[in-house]
């Protein structure tokens, strides 16, 4: 697979202020690879290779079997199910009664069903785009104020990030970065908090009617999943 797929131009992702920006860079990364594989790339051999070893998790399925070309995804299938019977699931073997053949099988599918052709490149070239942003913030003055302006990162890579940090941002602006993700993530959450308070509130008997102010409330529960969960 070209890497040039996974190459993303970072000021680029950070340029909007909604949302959580390593959510765009991993939404972007997703879109990208699927897109890929779904068109030309599904013939190329060493993608094949691959997506017949790794298969793929329910949720890139889903996406997969949304898009329009659906005879890219039937031919993946097609191998991916020859490469289970071939390497798996082979008849002379899987009736062995040797101890331990069951059991080695057992393995091969529990490597496969954790295994995602998606997942794998998303997390390969996640690793390498926040190398980019690690050394950007070092770097660049304005890139910093750009990532202090963001609306909000969520807790799953506000974590990521906040361990990253030890290692990859350099010590002149590592109490700055920390500052900035803290400030981030605390001003949304009090943000977050009150909606959905609000919300809640919104179901006393005393504020019902037409008139009822709902502020920014009625999204507050999908905002809330996507902020402690990145989806």
């Amino acid at each position: 697979m070209r890497e040039s797929i996974l190459t993303i131009p970072i000021t680029d992702v950070f340029e909007p202020k909604c949302g959580c920006p390593i959510c765009r860079i991993r939404d972007t990364l997703e879109q990208h690879t699927i897109e890929y594989i779904m068109g030309a790339a599904m013939m190329e051999p060493d993608v094949r290779i691959e997506t017949n070893k790794a298969g793929f998790c329910k949720e890139h399925f889903e996406q997969m079997r949304a898009c329009k070309n659906r005879l890219s995804l039937a031919l993946m299938l097609q191998t991916h199910l020859q490469e289970l019977q071939k390497h798996v699931f082979d008849e002379k073997k899987l009736f062995e009664t040797r101890e331990g053949k069951n059991k080695k099988t057992v393995e091969k599918v529990s490597k496969i069903t954790c295994d995602c052709f998606v997942c794998n490149k998303i997390e390969w070239g996640m690793s390498r785009l926040m190398n980019t942003v690690f050394e950007l913030y070092g770097k660049e003055r304005e890139f910093r104020a750009q990532f202090a302006e963001q609306e909000y990162i969520c807790l799953p890579h506000y974590k990521m990030l906040m361990k990253r940090s030890e290692t990859d941002v350099d010590k002149a602006h590592r109490n700055e970065f920390r500052t900035a993700c803290n400030e981030l993530v605390k001003k949304y959450l009090d943000e977050l908090e009150k909606d959905v308070s609000h919300y809640c509130k919104m179901y006393d008997y005393r504020n019902t009617g037409k008139d009822a102010d709902w502020g920014n409330s009625k999204d507050s529960i999908e905002r809330a999943i996507k902020f402690l969960t990145t989806r």
